[in-house]
């Protein structure tokens, strides 16, 4: 390690989730990081993943987590295991000095959020959050354009949506089968699964700038354990702005965030996923007019297209071994701007949660 550039970061999973095949290939796509280690509960079963994801011939398989913890080779840990189980991982990875990437949601609470953070902060290892769209460079673009006033004015609204139908993916008994149906793994629901993308796609349009009020709608759905399994919420600001979501696991598939400004609307159909890895696009209405009141009307509708030669997970693995190779250089330090959005990201949520346990009350952020 003579050079920064000759550094690889070195990673290993906890697990082997289905979201976590997606990171393999990830990882098999950059030569910044390199996948060194895979850990299982069982390792036959850690050892048929390693096979039908292509996993390198030198990397090692456990058949526990600790042993990928233990391994001195590993210098960061991806997370892809059920919330409940995220708070006795993280911190085990902390005291292991690993640098933690983590799927979402992070945290059931956030006395969990906080204690992981901070544990890993007192460290000086670096935090981030499996949320991939951010990564993507239509992101930066759409980012560019909601704040040009001259062309988009000032945004107003904005409304996210993400559902799926978890019954045609995993069966009628999916809510007993499923982690994201059992409340001491994923005791979020809906909220936290899907409602996490909408709620980060909204404090990403405003710059992060929290609320500072949350009222959940009313017609919350639960599964016989008492899990959300669809809800949504409204946000607002103190100027008047107002953005609201849904996350629902009982219809067809919809991942959709609208950005509303004074003088134009950004349209997302894809926003969590794009259809297509190679290139993601999006709509840019404006100068909308009313051909005849009894007829129709009529607006201008530019479709932009933003190429990548990276799927969106690579770009999100490549900016935290950037990061992660900083820190073990000693040329860089840890990014807090990660763990920050994810705080305010999981703040959000626990709110609506509060907000429907006390029957759609309106909750003010202190």
């Amino acid at each position: 390690m003579s050079s920064e550039t000759s550094v690889t970061v070195r990673l290993g999973i906890l697990g082997c989730a289905s979201i976590a095949e997606k990171i393999v290939r990830a990882v098999l796509l950059l030569p910044e990081i390199r996948l060194v280690a895979l850990g299982s509960r069982s390792l036959a079963k850690a050892q048929e993943f390693a096979k039908r994801n292509g996993l390198p011939a030198d990397a090692k398989v456990y058949g526990s987590y600790d042993e990928v913890l233990d391994d001195t080779s590993v210098d960061a840990v991806y997370i892809p295991l059920p919330t409940g189980l995220h708070v006795h991982w993280v911190l085990k990875a902390a005291e292991k000095k690993k640098h933690v990437l983590l799927e979402k949601p992070p945290a059931h609470t956030m006395e969990e959020m906080e204690l992981m953070t901070s544990a890993l902060e007192k460290q000086g290892l670096q935090f981030m959050d499996g949320t991939m769209f951010v990564h993507h460079p239509r992101s930066a673009e759409m980012h560019r354009i909601l704040h040009n006033p001259q062309l988009f004015g000032t945004i107003r609204e904005i409304s996210g949506i993400f559902n799926t139908n978890m019954e045609s993916t995993f069966g009628p008994t999916w809510s007993q089968s499923n982690v994201r149906g059992q409340a001491h793994l994923d005791g979020l629901g809906s909220l936290g699964d899907l409602g996490w993308y909408c709620v980060r796609g909204i404090l990403w349009a405003f710059d992060f700038e929290m609320p500072y009020k949350v009222i959940a709608h009313p017609g919350t759905r639960f599964n016989d354990a008492g899990v959300i399994i669809s809800c949504g919420a409204t946000l607002e600001w103190k100027d008047g702005r107002t953005a609201t979501f849904r996350a629902s696991f009982l219809t067809e598939m919809v991942m959709r965030l609208m950005v509303m400004g004074s003088w134009a609307v950004l349209d997302i159909g894809d926003f969590v996923i794009p259809v297509k890895e190679d290139v993601a696009t999006f709509q840019f209405n404006q100068g909308s007019a009313w051909v005849d009141r009894s007829t129709g009307w009529t607006r201008n509708t530019l479709v932009h297209e933003v190429k990548t030669e990276l799927p969106q997970e690579a770009l999100m693995l490549r900016e935290f071994a950037q990061l992660v190779k900083g820190i073990i250089t000693g040329t860089g330090k840890p990014n807090p701007i990660w763990p920050s959005v994810s705080k305010k990201t999981q703040a959000i949520l626990n709110i609506v949660k509060e907000s429907i346990e006390h029957d759609c009350s309106p909750i003010t952020l202190s």
